[in-house]
């Protein structure tokens, strides 16, 4: 019956079409525009690669070049003015609502040309997908109406508002504004699941902002990254292969000496490093500390341990000030708050060179062996037996 279509299909079947083609067109978006196009960090075959952009053209109109460009653009200004589409500054209403109308203003022939390069220039992208962006997704319309009848109408507003809404809103704002962070990283991006399944791992984004040249998101055993499945799915079949998705830090027991290596294992590793020193010190030392607060900042424990190993550009103000009051007031804390920037200016500061960065770590680790505060003492030695990752 043609009410239906050619396929007829219950309301049931036609959940789970939807769901499927939805779900195809997610993960275009992750693996083709984010990790493949946007970073590099992931090579894939000349016909999965086209098969991605047909699709992306039949269910997004999506345009690879300024996809591309406005979301290099957002890491390179992530969170600031020039940010295109920061709900720290913009506000989260703006962007969770207005997710697709920002990339549609951030298109720019000056962003295109700066942003946008290694990006497809072929015959069929000049004549076709970027030329008649609006023939893809009305031959989607169509498609869904001969096979699915007039139940193809909200079929296709579905396939439409999938993506503005879970990518450009969802990930966007959602994922710089609330979630875990399991890495301080310089912005403000969080992780709004550990289950990486409905954006494709796109869920995990303070993992990506810390490492944005891997093609791996999850980070920690209980996190999953769907992406990351298929992506190893493909590579089976050599159609995909990974670059990059882990840093080059390799842990070798028993190694004491501090050397170049050492300084460079750490760098490459810088986020999980701290993430260790908050694990191993910074906790450890808080708890202890605990009993010798004052009645009036023991209420603010919790908040306390945030502050103590949150990004120095990302506390505010009032925070800032109210750690300083109880840094003034406890001398163990001070200290090891004042090693963590210590180490973390190892990499921070641009145009030394190794050799002083190798003074540098070695006079630290001099500094916390004499500390006399047992966690930064075994802290130094677990600095020390890191080495870079032997070639595989």
């Amino acid at each position: 019956m043609w009410f239906n279509g050619l396929l007829d299909l219950s309301v049931m079947q036609l959940i789970l079409v939807v769901l499927g083609m939805t779900h195809v067109t997610i993960i275009s978006v992750t693996l083709y525009l984010h990790r493949h196009s946007a970073h590099n960090s992931l090579d894939l075959h000349p016909a999965l690669k086209h098969f991605f952009r047909f699709w992306l053209w039949l269910t997004t109109a999506q345009n690879t070049k300024e996809w591309t460009a406005i979301h290099r653009k957002h890491h390179a200004k992530c969170e600031t003015a020039e940010d295109p589409h920061s709900p720290v500054v913009l506000g989260i209403k703006k962007v969770l609502f207005e997710g697709a109308e920002l990339y549609a203003s951030a298109a720019t022939a000056e962003n295109l040309e700066r942003y946008g390069q290694r990006t497809p220039e072929d015959w069929i992208e000049r004549n076709l997908y970027s030329r008649h962006r609006a023939l893809g997704i009305a031959l989607m319309a169509v498609i869904n109406l001969v096979l699915f009848g007039v139940n193809g109408i909200w079929i296709w507003a579905v396939q439409m508002v999938w993506i503005p809404f879970w990518a450009a809103g969802v990930v966007n704002g959602i994922g710089h504004w609330m979630g875990y962070r399991n890495f301080e990283c310089a912005d403000n991006a969080r992780n709004i699941s550990p289950l990486g399944i409905i954006i494709g791992g796109e869920e995990l984004h303070n993992n990506h902002h810390t490492y944005p040249n891997s093609s791996k998101l999850s980070r920690r055993w209980y996190e999953v990254d769907i992406g990351w499945g298929y992506i190893r799915l493909f590579q089976a079949f050599g159609l995909a292969k990974p670059k990059g998705y882990r840093p080059i830090a390799h842990y070798v027991p028993g190694k004491q000496n501090v050397d170049v290596e050492t300084v460079q294992a750490i760098a490459n590793n810088r986020f999980d490093i701290m993430r260790q020193y908050r694990k191993r010190v910074t906790e450890p030392v808080l708890r202890q500390q605990k009993s010798l607060m004052d009645d009036e900042i023991r209420p603010r424990y919790r908040k306390l341990k945030q502050l103590l190993s949150r990004e120095v550009t990302l506390i505010k103000p009032r925070d800032k000030e109210a750690l300083e009051s109880v840094l003034e007031s406890n001398a163990v804390l001070r200290q090891i708050y004042e090693m963590s920037n210590e180490l973390q200016a190892l990499w921070r500061q641009r145009g030394l060179k190794p050799q002083d960065k190798l003074h540098a770590l070695m006079e630290w680790c001099k500094d916390a062996e004499a500390s006399g505060i047992r966690y930064l003492e075994e802290f130094a030695a677990h600095l020390r037996a890191y080495s870079l990752r032997p070639a595989a």
